[in-house]
């Protein structure tokens, strides 16, 4: 009984993932020329979420400074998530919700990418970012889940919007993650050419 229902999470999660890739493809593309434009003209990356989506705004700006799965040059990525005395000095004396956008602001430049993460979309202090990284001039690639949460609205045309049409956030993130790994491996592909055993 447990192993039949550790095995139908994996069904789930492969299900949704083959439902999502017609759905997410041409945003996913869209990222990655935002993030190419970004880069190729000296730009950089700001990430931020919350939780696991914390983690996972961590694990992309890892996969830029550090490698994907080629060796190249470190990309310039910077998670809003890490440092702990910027985000309790900036929750204490302003709020919680001004953890990322006081960032943005210090930080951001025009032209610069800003990937924000929230499974539900409805996230206060991501929604802050967005706004910080507009006023800052730069694109939004944003990733949520179910129908978008408030983030539908947050996001401008010119910004990217990779929305997991699901309910269950634990199957959001894992098309979350994947989708990162698509924009990371899709960059790489750019500016490097195509490997000869890719995929």
């Amino acid at each position: 009984m447990l192993e039949q229902h550790i095995q139908q999470h994996f069904i789930d999660s492969a299900d949704l993932k083959y439902q999502a890739a017609p759905v997410l493809s041409k945003p996913i593309a869209d990222g990655v020329q935002a993030l190419l434009a970004c880069i190729t003209s000296g730009g950089k990356v700001l990430a931020c979420g919350n939780g696991g989506s914390a983690g996972d705004a961590q694990h992309f700006t890892a996969e830029f400074v550090g490698r994907y799965e080629r060796e190249r040059p470190g990309l310039a990525a910077v998670a809003l998530t890490t440092d702990s005395s910027i985000i309790t000095a900036i929750g204490n004396d302003y709020d919680y919700s001004a953890i990322f956008s006081r960032q943005v602001r210090a930080l951001g430049q025009p032209g610069d990418v800003l990937v924000a993460i929230s499974t539900s979309g409805n996230s206060a202090n991501v929604l802050a970012a967005i706004e910080a990284a507009h006023e800052r001039e730069m694109v939004v690639i944003g990733l949520s889940g179910r129908s978008g949460g408030k983030m539908t609205q947050a996001l401008r045309d010119t910004d990217v919007h990779i929305c997991v049409p699901h309910e269950r956030t634990a199957r959001v993130q894992e098309v979350h993650i994947l989708a990162l790994h698509c924009l990371c491996d899709a960059v790489d592909t750019q500016l490097l050419g195509e490997q000869e055993n890719s995929l």
